[in-house]
């Protein structure tokens, strides 16, 4: 087994995070130096591996390499980012580099070397397909291929043992001088097989439990993935299925996805995939959901699903950002963890219980998965292993529903996300859950408690509503919308005998309303918070 299975992964953009200037500008500064104020920020959330997209010189965007073997001037230097990685690693945080293998920036040595020597360069084998029959997009008296077509970007030849020799050495030089646990494979999809083979015997060899993940947006993940080549990728195909199932009300098309990677006989039950919701190439969760409520249940599914979870940098506060023809930055803003602007903080409590819900469960980490009640709007799946079993369910309305499902068992079901609330259950279940709302049901004996789990009140489904048994009294009160209003008196229905409180606008006085008592002081989702529906002023 792997560490990646007793882990919950932080992504962090460097040069974004820190505000780097998007040219080099050659100036020396340790910008990446703050993310140690952030080390408190990061074990309230649970992360236990960091994921630094590029480090190493470049001249713009950190996937455009100058220097393998120099971490770049606008972050900091190789001493800086050493001490960065063993303060991380003292406080139980591992480290994961991105690993840029398939091109190389226009500045790279080698091919700087080619555009002054021409022929006469010894590197001129470096690079893929570069001949002397053409001239290139920028002016150069020669032609070669650029990754995608972006030829500020010089794909390599990884056919070359030279190419090859270099980059594991580079390799060699990152775990031997930073103590790094992992690589990222940028374009992995693109990068020939036979690479991968090379790469693991060298890191398997330093560090046995090395781990090796490739970036890869569609496909076979299997064709990349084996006990010679990596041992893990991204799962693109859920990344989408978890945000679409959601704005469609369709909860059918992520769980056949689940299904179909990681149910018995599924495609990827032997794949530990690497799981997110939103990364440095795509939009942030937050932009991409229609209704900003089911970001808890978005990452509640993100946890509890098989594979890794993954954060990326500040969408754990529910910030906002979607990229567009012209740039993707605002994917990637300079962020300051510890005073993030309109921060969401029910969600990052959220997301900080559901890290420690999944370390705690064998079933999350380690246990297989099984489709058990699939609707539009509701959904139950089992996670289990011989020795624990688990049941997740799902409720994506904007209102309370009854949710049922076969548990195929008689015993109690402890809801470890919900201030481990007992249920009894003698084979079909059939249990109340609140709008927008998510359980995590461990079968047990009903003695079963995940102390770790504090009555954080972080979420629908574990809020006890505290300010609903706030009473109502004589006063002026704004409604979640902003209108004013006045409270003039109490009264009973005369048929049900129902408690309705009387109030009167307070921009026409005239206005005289009645609302039943338990509606008027009753807590509502709106944009993924939980408000009073009226506030007293």
């Amino acid at each position: 087994m792997s560490y990646i299975q007793e882990s919950v992964v932080y992504n962090i953009y460097p040069l974004g995070y820190c505000g780097a200037p998007k040219e080099n500008d050659g100036v020396q500064s340790y910008r990446l130096d703050k993310i140690l104020d952030c080390i408190p920020h990061f074990k309230k959330l649970g992360i236990n591996v960091m994921l630094f997209n590029p480090v190493f010189e470049s001249s713009r965007h950190g996937y455009d390499t100058i220097n393998y073997r120099k971490i770049d001037c606008r972050l900091g230097d190789n001493e800086s980012f050493k001490r960065i990685c063993d303060t991380l690693r003292e406080n139980g945080i591992r480290v994961i580099l991105d690993g840029v293998f398939n091109h190389v920036g226009r500045d790279f040595f080698a091919f700087r070397d080619v555009q002054e020597k021409k022929w006469d360069s010894p590197y001129c084998g470096w690079f893929q397909n570069l001949n002397f029959d053409g001239r290139s997009p920028f002016g150069d008296p020669f032609w070669y291929e650029g990754w995608a077509g972006h030829y500020d970007l010089v794909k390599l030849n990884l056919q070359n043992p030279d190419v090859v020799n270099y980059l594991l050495d580079s390799v060699s030089f990152w775990i031997d001088e930073f103590g790094i646990d992992g690589l990222r494979i940028d374009a992995a999809d693109v990068i020939d097989c036979g690479f991968f083979t090379k790469l693991r015997h060298l890191c398997k060899s330093k560090k046995p439990d090395f781990w090796l993940y490739g970036e890869i947006v569609g496909g076979d993940y299997n064709r990349i993935v084996s006990g010679e080549t990596l041992d893990s990728v991204t799962n693109y195909e859920c990344y989408k299925g978890i945000y679409s199932s959601h704005n469609d009300h369709n909860y059918f098309e992520i769980a056949h996805s689940l299904g179909r990677q990681f149910s018995s006989g599924g495609i990827y039950q032997n794949i530990y995939t690497f799981n997110f919701v939103d990364n440095h190439d795509v939009n942030r969760i937050a932009s991409e959901l229609h209704d900003k409520n089911h970001l808890y249940n978005v990452y509640t599914m993100l946890y509890t699903m098989p594979g890794v979870p993954s954060i990326y940098y500040g969408s754990e506060f529910g910030i906002e950002g979607k990229r567009t023809w012209e740039s993707d930055y605002d994917l990637r803003p300079c962020l300051d963890l510890n005073n993030v602007p309109n921060a969401n903080t029910q969600l990052c409590e959220h997301i900080g219980k559901l890290s420690r819900v999944r370390l705690s469960l064998e079933a999350l980490k380690y246990g297989k998965y099984e489709n058990v009640n699939i609707m539009n709007e509701k959904l139950v799946y089992k996670r289990y292993t011989e020795n624990q079993t688990v049941f997740v369910m799902f409720n994506l309305t904007d209102r309370y529903e009854k949710v049922g499902f076969d548990s195929r068992c008689s015993a109690k079901l402890t809801d470890v996300l919900g201030n481990n609330e007992v249920f009894d259950c003698n084979g079909w279940c059939e249990i109340e859950m609140q709008p927008y709302s998510a359980r995590i049901l461990v079968v047990n004996d009903g003695e079963f408690k995940l102390e770790s789990v504090e009555s954080d009140n972080t979420n629908a489904e574990d809020n006890s509503n505290k300010e609903t048994k706030e009473e109502i009294t004589l006063g002026k009160y704004r409604h979640f919308k902003g209108n004013e209003y006045e409270v003039i008196g109490f009264a009973r229905h005369s048929e049900t005998e129902e408690k309705l409180v009387l109030y009167r606008s307070l921009k026409n006085p005239e206005e005289v309303w009645a609302r039943p008592y338990e509606m008027f002081r009753e807590t509502i989702w709106r944009d993924g918070r939980q408000i009073k529906r009226f506030e007293k002023m």
